[in-house]
C-alpha cells in the first residue's frame, strides 16, 4: 500500500506538471487588482534661515494579487509620486530636490516598484520572497513609514509560522532596504530580524532580535535584544490598556562600540468612548556619546509628529506624553502632548523640548478617507539645536 500511495502521488505530481501552464495561467487570470490613492497638503514652518515650506503631492499606488496555485501566488505594486499644483517649495535633501532652500518634506517624486514578491502559503506557513512590505509590533523597530508618500519595503526573504496555537514565529533576512528618498538613500544590507509572539493570559508576550548590518564592506552591526508585553482587561466596566517593552542594544562601527538600552511603560484607560494614555519611553544613551537607535522603524509614529527625532541625539531621549482621543462626527480625533528631556544631561543641555499633536481624520464608505493633522513644537535647550516648528497636514484618499 505503501509503494502504490508513492506512485499515485508521483502521478498526481506528473499530471499537475502537465497542465501547470493552464493553471498558473487561470491563477493569473483570477487574481485582483488594487488602486490607493492619497492627495495631501503639508505645511512647514521653522524659526531658522530655511524657507517656509509647502507641498502638495498626489501618490498612486497600482497593484495586482494573483490567485493562488497549489499554494503560490504572487503579487506586484507600482507606486508613483507625483507634486500637484505647482506646490513645489520644499526640500528633500537625499533626493537633490531643492537642497538647503526649505524647511524639509520627504516626500519626493518617484515612479518605481513598491512590492513585488512570491510567496507561498499554507495553514502554518507564510514564506515571501522578493520587495514587500514587513512590520512588526506596531512599528517602533521595523516599519513601513507608511505615513511618507514613499513607503518604505523591503528585499526579502520572509518566514511567518504558527507551530502550536497561540505562537508566531517571524523570521526576515533583508538584503537591500528601500527608504522614504526615491532610491537615494536605499541600502544593501544583511539584516536578520527575529521575532517570537505569544498570545497568554495576561496579553501578547514577545521577544526579538534585530541584527542589521549596512552591507558596505566595513564594521557597523546594530544588534538589538528585546521583551514586551501588551494587553488590556475591564475595570468596572471600562478598558484598562497596558504595555511595557525592554531592550538592550549594542553598536559596533569597526574599532568603537557603544551600548544602550530602552524602555517603554504605557497605561491607557477607555471611559464613555474616550480614551486617555499615559507614556514614558526612553531611548537611553551610553555616557553622552550615543543614543539608542531604531533606523528601520516608522519613526513619524513615535516622539511627536513634527519629526524631531527622526535621530536619537547622542544624549539619548525621554518622552513623558499623555494623550487624549474619541470618536467625533463619524471620524477619530486624538490629542497628545509630549515633554521631551535627555537620558543623559550636561551643564549646556537637559530640557529637549515639547510638542502638542492634534488629529481628526474619517473614513467614507470605507473606500474614501479624509483628514487634518497638526504639529507644534516648541524648543528647549539652545545647546540641543532644536528650534520651533509647525507642521499642518491635509489630505483625502480611495482605495479600491
Amino acid at each position: 500500500m505503501r509503494y502504490k500511495l508513492i506512485l499515485l502521488l508521483a502521478a498526481m505530481s506528473v499530471m499537475n506538471s502537465a497542465k501547470a501552464s493552464t493553471s498558473i495561467a487561470d491563477a493569473i487570470k483570477g487574481g485582483e487588482a488594487s488602486l490607493d490613492m492619497r492627495l495631501r497638503y503639508e505645511a512647514v514652518e521653522q524659526d531658522n534661515v530655511a524657507k517656509d515650506a509647502d507641498a502638495l503631492t498626489l501618490r498612486t499606488r497600482l497593484g495586482y494579487t494573483t490567485a493562488e496555485y497549489q499554494g503560490f501566488s504572487a503579487k506586484l505594486e507600482m507606486e508613483d509620486v507625483r507634486i500637484a499644483g505647482g506646490f513645489d517649495e520644499y526640500t528633500v535633501g537625499p533626493a537633490g530636490f531643492n537642497p538647503g532652500q526649505y524647511s524639509v518634506i520627504a516626500d519626493p517624486e518617484v515612479t518605481e516598484v513598491e512590492q513585488g514578491f512570491v510567496q507561498y502559503k499554507s495553514k502554518p506557513l507564510l514564506v515571501k520572497l522578493g520587495r514587500q512590505v514587513i512590520t512588526y509590533d506596531g512599528h517602533r523597530f521595523v516599519g513601513h513609514v507608511g505615513w511618507r508618500q514613499d513607503r518604505q519595503t523591503f528585499d526579502a526573504l520572509s518566514v511567518k509560522a504558527q507551530p502550536i496555537d497561540k505562537l508566531t514565529l517571524n523570521y526576515s533576512y533583508l538584503f537591500k532596504r528601500n527608504r522614504i528618498f526615491a532610491e537615494a538613500a536605499d541600502a544593501k544590507s544583511k539584516d536578520h530580524l527575529l521575532n517570537a509572539a505569544y498570545q497568554s493570559p495576561v496579553g501578547k508576550l514577545v521577544a526579538y532580535a534585530y541584527l542589521l548590518e549596512t552591507d558596505n564592506g566595513t564594521s557597523n552591526g546594530l544588534d538589538t535584544y528585546g521583551i514586551s508585553l501588551k494587553g488590556a482587561t475591564k475595570v468596572s466596566g471600562n478598558k484598562l490598556s497596558y504595555r511595557a517593552e525592554y531592550a538592550t542594544q549594542e553598536s559596533s562601527n569597526g574599532a568603537t562600540e557603544f551600548d544602550a538600552d530602552y524602555l517603554l511603560l504605557e497605561g491607557g484607560l477607555a471611559v464613555s468612548g474616550i480614551t486617555f494614555q499615559l507614556g514614558y519611553e526612553l531611548l537611553g544613551s551610553d555616557s553622552g556619546s550615543y543614543g539608542f537607535s531604531t533606523p528601520l522603524a516608522t519613526l513619524h509614529k513615535f516622539n511627536g509628529w513634527s519629526d524631531q527625532f527622526l535621530g536619537t541625539p547622542s544624549q539619548g531621549l525621554e518622552d513623558i506624553y499623555v494623550a487624549v482621543g474619541g470618536k467625533a462626527l463619524g471620524g477619530k480625533w486624538k490629542l497628545v502632548y509630549h515633554d521631551f528631556s535627555v537620558d543623559d544631561s550636561s551643564a549646556t543641555i537637559d530640557d529637549l523640548g515639547s510638542e502638542l499633536d492634534v488629529l481628526f481624520a474619517k473614513k467614507f464608505g470605507g473606500t474614501y478617507s479624509a483628514g487634518i493633522k497638526y504639529a507644534a513644537y516648541s524648543a528647549g535647550d539652545a545647546t540641543a539645536g532644536k528650534v520651533d516648528t509647525d507642521k499642518l497636514w491635509l489630505w483625502v484618499g480611495a482605495k479600491f
